[in-house]
């Protein structure tokens, strides 16, 4: 370690201290825009490390702050180009040409409950990127993710406007099936599980993986058993083209719409017959902002208003990645935790929405953590991301989204 890194290091150490009340704590700190060291690493972005004394030990915290205020920056959501697709961090950066980024929502990476039915690496909430809706939630009872907390949802996201502010949000499926028949309600978009005796529509955008996990597990039970009573059919051109009994795999065509019944909805889908007029409308619709967002991404809040989410978890220590929302929303902390051995006992939900208080958050959103926690930056001069924190795996683990910081163009 260099001279200077220790010199901050010491400064750093002694600023932190544990507070059996408040949790984790960097005591006295300014907000991210004053952290001791923080330096610019781009137009609008400065870039931070820093160590919080945490109940369970030293976490070191890694943190990317984002004016958006200043024109010259953007986020946006990084991904594959599919929904149903994994990269890492530092490869999705470098194909959208982001100069630093975060991992995102947590995701369906294993699928052990279900013999023969594969992993499909989608994330458990909506996601938009660039304006365009890709996906809608899967049911709380069926996300990957650990027990949300009391109140949270797998609808909630963090996003930003076309007004450049960033905000916690509730995002929820409206869309429908037009048939000659009636209109049928769809529940489901470019997800993983679809919820019982319900249709779901998926696009190009959601990629080649297989689309029978949809059908598995329950509104309440991840792993009961996948249904029996399935149907499929493809929509090309306003007509339906093709039927099958049981969901399909491989890409969708642009233009082509698939839609996977389960239960009450296969049995609306089996009423189709081939060359039927259909018409699938579909949009995400915000609980509390009348603003259309550009970019948005799931996880769970941990604070709102600088009052931490009730019945946060302060027992179970892990690594973690979040993002805290200041200044009105004009001001973004991407903040991922060091996975390596000295640090790897982490931070508790509740010590972590104290540390993003104390940094100058209002809001704070938890995304997924563990080996999947992963922060990239550019160095001074390089024109590629380089990995900041160290993965707690020892590599980093390909994820499906993250939140990419952009020159604005």
């Amino acid at each position: 370690m260099a001279p200077r890194d220790r010199r901050l290091r010491t400064l750093l150490t002694v600023l932190v201290a544990w507070s059996a009340l408040a949790g984790a704590a960097l005591v006295g700190a300014a907000p991210a825009s004053g952290v001791p060291g923080a330096r610019t690493i781009a137009p609008g972005v400065l870039y931070s490390q820093f160590d919080i004394a945490a109940a369970r030990g030293t976490a070191h915290a890694h943190l990317l702050t984002v004016d958006l205020r200043d024109p010259r920056v953007r986020v946006d959501l990084l991904y594959p180009g599919t929904v149903a697709a994994r990269a890492t961090v530092s490869r999705l950066a470098a194909a959208r040409g982001a100069f630093a980024g975060i991992n995102g929502d947590f995701f369906d990476i294993s699928e052990t409950q279900h013999p023969g039915v594969e992993a499909t690496g989608s994330s458990d909430g909506p996601a938009i990127a660039g304006a365009r809706v890709l996906k809608a939630a899967v049911p709380n009872g069926q996300r990957f993710g650990p027990r949300l907390p009391p109140g949270a949802d797998t609808k909630d996201v963090l996003g930003v406007g076309t007004d450049r502010t960033a905000r916690l949000d509730r995002l929820s499926l409206d869309g429908s099936v037009r048939t000659a028949h009636g209109r049928l309600a769809l529940r489901g978009l470019n997800q993983y599980a679809l919820p019982k005796g319900s249709i779901g529509a998926y696009t190009s955008d959601w990629g080649s993986a297989s689309r029978m996990r949809a059908v598995c597990g329950t509104d309440t039970d991840r792993g009961a058993p996948c249904s029996t009573d399935t149907y499929e059919v493809t929509v090309s051109n306003g007509r339906v083209v093709a039927t099958s009994d049981r969901p399909g795999g491989g890409p969708v065509a642009v233009g082509t719409t698939v839609l996977v019944g389960r239960e009450a909805g296969a049995r609306h889908l089996r009423e189709l017959y081939q060359g039927e007029p259909v018409q699938v409308s579909r949009r995400l619709v915000a609980a509390s902002s009348g603003v259309p967002y550009r970019f948005a991404i799931g996880g769970f809040p941990v604070l709102r208003h600088g009052v931490p989410s009730a019945g946060l978890d302060n027992a179970t220590s892990a690594v973690r990645t979040a993002v805290g929302i200041e200044d009105g929303g004009r001001r973004l902390l991407l903040l991922a935790l060091d996975g390596a051995a000295a640090y790897r006992s982490g931070l508790t939900l509740a010590e972590l929405a104290s540390t993003l208080r104390r940094l100058g958050a209002a809001d704070g959103f938890n995304l997924d953590g563990g080996g999947s926690s992963t922060l990239v930056a550019r160095q001074e001069g390089a024109s590629a991301v380089t990995v900041r924190n160290h993965p707690s795996g020892g590599v980093e683990r390909p994820v499906p989204n993250g939140i990419g910081v952009f020159p604005a163009y």
